[in-house]
């Protein structure tokens, strides 16, 4: 079955960095459009970023545009996500997740979330 196994989270200050990893089974990652989701507590859930079969084209939410690099390794079907500058409102639990359909393009998330890595920022 589809599994998700994100690490890479921790207690950072503001203005750190951190890279979450995402190692991925069960499907055919390659061909799959992946994304980054976060949400925080009381928060809606929020797309951070999305990244293309292939890894050709990246999408990135405007609240972490510009600090923030989604990738891919096909080969390893690992995805991760770089965040720099992080701020408080960064914080939340971040979860790896893959194309409702099989396809390169991002049209939106499956269903099948794991558990995810949490991010905290505080001084």
């Amino acid at each position: 079955q589809v599994q998700f196994v994100e690490s890479g989270g921790g207690l950072v200050q503001p203005g750190e960095s951190l890279r979450l990893s995402c190692a991925a089974s069960g499907f055919p990652f390659p061909i799959y459009a992946m994304a980054w989701y976060r949400q925080a507590p009381g928060k809606e859930r929020e797309l951070v970023a999305s990244i293309s079969g292939g890894g050709a084209r990246t999408t990135y939410a405007d609240s972490v545009k510009g600090r923030v690099a989604i990738s891919r390794d096909d080969t390893n079907n690992m995805l991760w996500l770089q965040i720099d500058s992080l701020k408080a409102e960064d914080t939340a639990v971040y979860k790896c997740i893959e194309n409702r359909r099989p396809l390169a393009t991002w049209e939106g998330p499956a269903s099948d979330w794991g558990q995810g890595t949490q991010v905290t920022v505080s001084s």
